[in-house]
């Protein structure tokens, strides 16, 4: 049952039998608070004399795309509203504090929906990239979860915002691990972003060094969690809300420098370049053929050949960034509509996005029975994974009414 390379290929991986895996609970926690683009100008202007720099990053702040970001704190906070950015150990605090409350919640949905008993997870699989503390912030969400202390834990760091399908990814192979012993796996992924705390020190940056630092126009604050199941033991009843098909993971060669998370005594700092976009854009393709030409035969035969005759559960990283992936592979709006939604209503809250993405599609009237799911990171890595959604339940649902479509809601946030 264990997907295995074949020698002399071209994809990286090549998956030889059905892999029996499925996503049977998925769990979104965001917090109450939503900005609009003029909190971070009033924030701006409280703090930091007018220059070059800022009203330029002020004026792209206009034009992002998103209506309001969930964050844990309001701009009155005193966090954001000292003389200096908080250090480090400050927003350790906040995160131990705030990212455990968003991460225990998120991880209640998916086990609630699961069904199953807490004990009966085996592996807990984690991702964060804006707290780095030790032990990590599983080890305080497993305990407050009640999750016995001998479950097997893995924290993954250091991957961004490609880190819920990289979670997921872990998830899958652990699984497989132990379908190979005969045994059950229920592994719940964990992901859990406060990108929220470090506008003062991003605004800070603008200041100092009169560079046009677009992230602090991007990011918000989330935690999302999922259950991943390799099917033994599991009721037959159980409807899986996802079957894991295949997945991909790469590198983009030299282009460490376009996108990374810097480490910074205020905590980390954004490295985004402008090629980032184009270069998203044009390594989806080869991607999404190598990871079809690696799956089983099976599968192959029942799935479609054109990336339009998938859903696309895009990380939306920026706006650039899901329309120019819309352009590379010829899709539509309503191919990215999940995408473009929490991208609008939530902005980008790194790791724990796709999952919210995931959860926006399956909970979507309408749609089709496969989807295509994708994250960039810092690296640049790509994240690829084909997912299913069960017949049944596809077919079952009617087609959303027109004046709801993602281009309609799309063209009134840029207006």
């Amino acid at each position: 049952m264990s997907p295995s390379a074949v020698p002399h290929s071209t994809a990286n991986d090549h998956f030889k039998d059905d892999l029996n895996l499925s996503i049977v609970g998925l769990g979104v926690e965001y917090p109450p608070v939503q900005n609009g683009p003029e909190t971070l100008e009033l924030l701006a202007r409280r703090h930091y004399p007018d220059s070059p720099a800022l009203e330029k990053v002020l004026a792209i702040n206009r034009f992002t795309g998103i209506d309001t970001r969930s964050t844990i704190a309001t701009v009155d906070h005193p966090s954001v509203n000292r003389p200096s950015p908080p250090g480090i150990a400050e927003l350790n605090t906040l995160f131990r504090q705030e990212g455990v409350r968003l991460s225990v919640s998120a991880s209640r949905k998916a086990i609630e929906e699961w069904g199953g008993d807490i004990d009966e997870i085996t592996h807990v699989v984690s991702t964060t990239c804006t707290n780095s503390a030790n032990p990590g912030f599983d080890h305080y969400v497993c305990k407050e979860l009640g999750i016995r202390s001998n479950v097997e834990k893995v924290l993954l760091h250091g991957i961004g915002c490609s880190g819920g399908l990289a979670a997921i990814r872990t998830a899958a192979n652990l699984a497989l691990g132990l379908s190979f012993r005969h045994k059950p796996a229920r592994v719940l992924v964990l992901a859990c972003e406060l990108c929220s705390l470090l506008v003062r020190s991003e605004l800070d940056s603008i200041n100092e060094t009169q560079q046009v630092r677009i992230g602090v126009c991007l990011f918000a604050d989330c935690a999302s969690a999922s259950i991943v199941s390799n099917g033994f033991g599991m009721l037959s009843s159980t409807e899986p809300i996802y079957e894991l098909l295949g997945w991909k993971h790469d590198v983009l060669d030299d282009t460490e420098e376009d996108l990374g998370f810097d480490v910074d005594p205020l905590g980390w700092k954004v490295r985004l370049s402008p090629r980032v976009p184009s270069l998203a854009a044009a390594s989806v393709s080869p991607a999404f053929q190598d990871l079809m030409n690696s799956l089983p035969p099976s599968h192959k035969r029942s799935l479609p050949l054109r990336a339009a005759d998938f859903d696309w559960a895009l990380h939306p990283g920026g706006l650039t960034v899901i329309t120019g992936v819309e352009q590379a592979m010829n899709l539509t709006p309503e191919h990215l509509r999940a995408s473009y939604q929490v991208y609008m209503e939530h902005g980008n809250s790194s790791s724990a996005t796709i999952m919210s993405v995931m959860d926006r599609l399956r909970k979507e009237r309408g749609g089709k029975e496969n989807v295509v799911a994708c994250a960039f990171g810092p690296g640049i890595i790509l994240e690829m994974m084909i997912l299913k959604r069960p017949a049944l339940a596809a077919d079952s649902l009617p087609t959303p009414p027109e004046s709801h479509t993602p281009e309609t809601l799309l063209s009134e946030a840029l207006d």
